[in-house]
């Protein structure tokens, strides 16, 4: 199972990325990254820099169909950001219109409500979100993790980094689905 990560090129928190990278890896898939730019992505622990990760393909190389779902880190900075890209909420777009799993985490939901995807759906994220997900059509539940299976393609959601194991679970879960 290939499974694309998508993030900007800085503001990601980096626990949001690297436990659901290790447990696509530790179950045998092939984490991708893909960012607006090529080099490298700047992770932050909260909003001190930690450590940077090398970008695999940029959002105008990837594609949809060459994936079998999409992880969306979240840190405040980095949906933001996304959401910004024509090409990134396009991407988006992609893997809702092809039925795939896709997973976002805490302010990850932000680029989803760019993306015009939420309508008829539940989900959680980090509280602040509440408003513009429901302003965008979804329905906002508080939990550890959250799986809407409505048509199309599976959403998992989650809260925060306290709720990783939880996301990670209910992310290998779908995939292996």
């Amino acid at each position: 199972m290939r499974v694309a990560f998508l993030m900007a090129t800085e503001g990601i928190e980096q626990v949001e990325l690297t436990e659901p990278w290790q447990a696509v890896a530790r179950a045998g898939g092939d984490p991708v990254l893909i960012s607006l730019e090529p080099g490298r992505v700047q992770a932050f622990d909260h909003l001190d820099k930690a450590d940077t990760f090398p970008v695999d393909l940029t959002v105008d190389e990837a594609a949809a169909e060459d994936f079998d779902a999409l992880v969306l880190p979240g840190g405040v900075a980095n949906p933001d950001a996304l959401r910004l890209n024509t090409a990134a909420v396009a991407l988006v777009r992609g893997f809702f219109a092809q039925g795939k799993p896709v997973a976002a985490i805490c302010h990850a939901p932000w680029t989803l409500v760019e993306a015009d995807v939420l309508r008829g759906r539940t989900l959680t994220s980090w509280p602040s979100l509440r408003t513009d997900i429901t302003n965008a059509g979804g329905d906002w539940v508080d939990e550890p993790v959250h799986v809407c299976s409505a048509a199309p393609g599976t959403l998992v959601t989650s809260r925060k980094p306290d709720d990783l194991p939880d996301f990670c679970a209910a992310l290998l879960a779908e995939l292996k689905g």
